[in-house]
């Protein structure tokens, strides 16, 4: 095991940048990740480790071909990009995306600008508790390969499927006979308890301003969550999760 010692190392730097930028998580075609038990349930699902940086002894088997490197915990911690960060730090090649042709049968959650990497890794964390084929991701959604995103998906992300796709390919799925149910709250909109969700894209807006225009007009039938009338709107999360397991039943 390699012994770092200065945060300027080349892997601390690209490590520390994998975790800051978007943009060059996708050029390089990885991401970052951190703590053992991230780890292991990467390793359980066959993702392909580049990288581990650890401040600790990792306490079961890797892969004989995986670089492992040690660095003290004062590097570790000043390279993670997450509050409370943990001994240890690895990357991961990025998994080969989805085409639209996939989403043609099957239940589908779509996340249309849900800006918040924990929202977004916590309803991927649901959809994959609940069996919902695909999580579809578009507009100004937070990127399924932000660190925060990672964490909170609690290690879904190596088992659920996610694409992400733009408007032209949505309107595609939608000519192709593919059914689009719109959560929204207000008096045109169904009980969603009435409503059977199966075989079908249902789209869940941005915390804030909910469904953007166009993805509503791809929607053949929108729905509401019933709460109490005092009650403005639920967390995009908890509305997420109430719809994956109604639409499971």
């Amino acid at each position: 095991m390699e012994k770092i010692t200065s945060r300027r190392n080349p892997l601390c730097m690209q490590i520390k940048k994998l975790g800051e930028s978007r943009s060059y998580r996708e050029s390089c075609g990885e991401f970052l990740c951190d703590g053992e038990k991230l780890l292991e349930e990467a390793l359980a699902s066959g993702a392909e480790i580049t990288a581990v940086l650890t401040a600790s002894s990792i306490p079961f088997p890797l892969p004989v071909d995986t670089r492992v490197y040690y660095a003290g915990p004062g590097i570790v911690d000043s390279i993670s990009p997450l509050k409370n960060a943990q001994d240890t730090l690895f990357t991961c090649k990025i998994p080969r995306q989805a085409v639209c042709g996939d989403c043609l049968t099957g239940t589908h959650i779509l996340l249309d600008g849900v800006q918040d990497p924990g929202n977004v890794g916590t309803i991927i964390r649901t959809a994959n508790a609940f069996g919902i084929e695909r999580v579809i991701l578009t507009g100004a959604c937070a990127d399924q390969y932000n660190p925060k995103t990672v964490r909170a998906s609690m290690g879904a992300l190596f088992r659920q499927r996610i694409c992400r796709l733009n408007l032209s390919e949505l309107n595609w799925l939608r000519d192709q006979g593919v059914r689009f149910i719109g959560a929204v709250s207000g008096e045109k909109s169904q009980d969603i308890t009435g409503i059977e969700l199966k075989n079908s894209i249902i789209a869940i807006g941005n915390e804030g301003q909910g469904l953007s225009l166009e993805i509503l007009a791809l929607c053949s039938e929108k729905v509401r969550i019933p709460i109490s009338p005092e009650c403005e709107s639920l967390n995009a999360a908890v509305a997420a999760a109430i719809i994956i397991w109604m639409a499971r039943q």
